[in-house]
This record gives C-alpha cells, structure tokens and sequence, in this order.
C-alpha cells in the first residue's frame, strides 16, 4: 500500500509569535550518552545542533562520556561506551555552568544522573527520543515486552518539559503510549558535502558491478532490518556500506551482495551519489538522517511505510514509501535525482537549531534570578571541590613520575 499525503516541510511547523514567545535560552547544557567521537545519527543531529547554536551566540556545554576516564561499551552497541558514577561531577559542571536550559538527550546513564539533579534542584529541562528504545530491545530481546520498554521510557521522559521528536507520525506514536508533553525537532543535512557533484567521480565507486545499484548506508544490525533489503528480488547489485554485530552473518546469507564496510566523509558521500536507489529498510528509526544524506546527493529513496520515510518522502517526488519494498525500490528508479535534491534542501541544520531552540523550558528571567542566587553557595562548594579534586590528580601523576623516576 503506497502512501500520497504531502510531506510536511520543516519550515512549515506552527511558531508561536513572537511577542508571546518566552526569552530564548542563551546558556544550554546538553547532556548526552551519545557524541563524538561515535558516528552515527544522534552525534551527527546533536552536534551539528550546537554548532550551530554557537553560531547563534548561545554558549554550550555538553557533558558525554568523552568527558570521563571509565566507561564501558553498551551490550549490542560497543561504539557507544557508557559512563556510569559521575552525578557528583555532573552535579558540579551544572552548578558551576548556570544554564538557563537543560537539555537530556540519551535515557542512559549521565542522562539519569541529569534527570535526577535537575529533580532536586526544580530545574525545568527538555528530553529527546532519538531511538525506538522499546522496539529496538524487543527486536533484540524477543523475551523482553514492548511494555517494560515503554515503562523504562515513561519513566524517564515524564518529568520532561518537551520530549523532542522527530517526526509528526512520531509524535503521534507517542501519544497513543500515552506521552502528552511531545514536540516536532526535525532534522538538518550537511547540502555541501552531501552533493550531486559526488556522482561518476573517475566512473564511480560501484562502476565495476552491474547496474542498477541499490545502496543501503547505516549499521548493520538486526534491528535495522536489513534483511528484508537483502531478499529482495532486484535487478543489478545490492551494497551495503556500513558495519555491525550482523554483518558477518549477513555476509554469509547473503554473498551475492556487496558489503563495503564504514565509510566516512567524501567517500561516504560518493557512497550515497553513486547509488541509483537508496534503500531504507528499518522500522525502529525515529526518523533516518540517511534519508536526507542520500537524497542530497541526488539520489530518490526507498523505504517502508514506517516512521521517516512516511513523513519524509510521499508527494515530493523523492522517493517511495510502500508495504512492498521491491516495489518502492522498483518504483525508485524512475524517479528525478533532481527532484531528490530539492527535498534536502529544505532541510538546513539552522531550522534545525531555530526548533531545538524554541522546544528548550528555560528558567524565567526572574526566576532565573533567584534560582542561581539561591545556589551561590552551592556552586562556590562545586567550585572548591574542583579544585581539590584537581589538586589530588596533579599529586597522584607527581608520586607516579616520581615512582618511575626511582
């Protein structure tokens, strides 16, 4: 079943004027279990957001867990290495910052400890659901219901002032699992690197298999769904760029495919140009920045009629959404890689920022007032503690040479 409503355009979404609008935040904390040096969709939205918030002139902080010595990889997911222990420390940077806004972006561990010391102290924040937490588990776990993920969730997110998501049929979703404090954060493509000029570069990076090709970028995981890609009955090749724990069965299910493995920067980008259709086969993502990246290139898409492709693709000529996936991608092939372009470039990384921006529940101006005043002594205790804390390592690294030195 194939979908026809118009997709809705970022800039589109209702604003609210500007004379009743509460002031903008200028200092915001982002805490987030996901950032660089990980590449995937949540570091690539949330650092191209404070970048260009910076831009803007607000002043950022973020705490991840780039920011701490252990950690430890997340089961099912190494690249994201986990930072458990540090609500004294995140304690700390967050008195010692003063935001005026909270930003939560992950439900893991700096996420919890965040939620819980913007608890104690009556800071208003914001959360955002990047991933399908609880069919992500599920699709893993068979065992583990969809509803132990949705009370996970609710429990972290209830407390939020805004819960950020992606897509209307997102938010949607999230109202019918009983969330009522959601709002629309689109997303944002890089149209520069991202660029039709990527295409044919020195006869092109599939120019040795058989056309047309059929190109899937993304982890390679089961929740991705990339089987469904791969069992399909398609003309020319099938390439797979990317790389996870399901790749080497993939592999061997599968060895009329092509796997690439992770490719980053220009190469990624002729990845994406160099594809006729581009194929987005998951039911779990919220909204699929690979979506953007591959139309950018100018090349039309393929997808399931399921969050993202849904809301991304019908009535813009760019791609096909359709409970048939061979069909979608059948359908692909005929369509404009100029009319593929021109949906990414409705999407630029300040709308993006303009909506975070807008969603953030800043402390009010005269509250704000207060609230730090209160929590002077607080952050002067925060402060010593830093010191002390800075002093005993330079002590420690000091005995240590010392040690080496005898």
């Amino acid at each position: 079943m194939s979908t026809e409503a118009p997709a809705p355009a970022p800039e589109a979404a209702s604003r609210e004027n500007a004379s009743d609008a509460p002031p903008l935040a200028t200092k915001i904390l982002l805490v987030t279990d996901a950032w660089e040096p990980q590449v995937n969709g949540v570091v690539r939205t949330l650092s191209s957001t404070m970048s260009e918030l910076k831009a803007m002139g607000c002043e950022i902080e973020v705490i991840s867990p780039a920011d701490y010595k252990h950690t430890f990889p997340l089961i099912t997911y190494p690249e994201i290495r986990l930072a458990p222990g540090n609500r004294g420390d995140v304690e700390d940077r967050f008195l010692a910052f003063a935001p005026d806004a909270v930003h939560i972006a992950t439900e893991g561990p700096l996420g919890w400890d965040a939620r819980a010391i913007c608890l104690k102290h009556k800071h208003p924040f914001t959360t955002s659901y990047h991933t399908q937490f609880p069919e992500y588990v599920h699709a893993r776990f068979w065992w583990i219901p969809l509803a132990a993920g949705y009370w996970y969730m609710h429990a972290f997110h209830d407390k939020s002032g805004r819960v950020m998501v992606a897509t209307p049929t997102m938010q949607d979703l999230l109202k019918l699992q009983g969330f009522r404090n959601t709002a629309i954060w689109s997303r944002g493509v890089d149209v520069e690197q991202f660029h039709p000029s990527k295409r044919g570069i020195d006869g092109g990076v599939y120019k040795d298999l058989p056309k047309p090709v059929f190109a899937y970028v993304g982890r390679v995981a089961v929740e991705k769904n990339i089987e469904a890609f791969l069992k399909l009955d398609l003309p020319g090749s099938k390439v797979v760029v990317g790389d996870g724990p399901a790749r080497e069965a993939l592999q061997q299910q599968y060895p009329e495919a092509h796997f690439l493995g992770s490719k980053f920067g220009e190469e990624l980008a002729r990845c994406y140009a160099d594809a006729d259709v581009f194929v987005f086969p998951s039911f779990t993502d919220t909204f699929g920045l690979v979506i953007l990246e591959a139309a950018a290139t100018g090349t039309p898409v393929a997808g399931f009629v399921a969050p993202g492709p849904k809301d991304i693709l019908p009535g813009t000529g760019a791609g096909i959404v359709d409970d048939d996936l061979r069909k979608a991608c059948l359908e692909a092939l005929k369509l404009s890689r100029e009319d593929a372009r021109a949906l990414a470039e409705r999407y630029s990384w300040r709308a993006c920022a303009e909506d975070f921006r807008r969603n953030l529940e800043p402390l009010p101006k005269e509250r704000g007032r207060r609230f730090w005043h209160k929590l002077a002594d607080l952050r002067k205790r925060a402060k010593e503690r830093r010191r002390l804390a800075k002093e005993k390592r330079a002590r420690e690294r000091a005995q240590q040479q010392q040690g080496s030195r005898g």
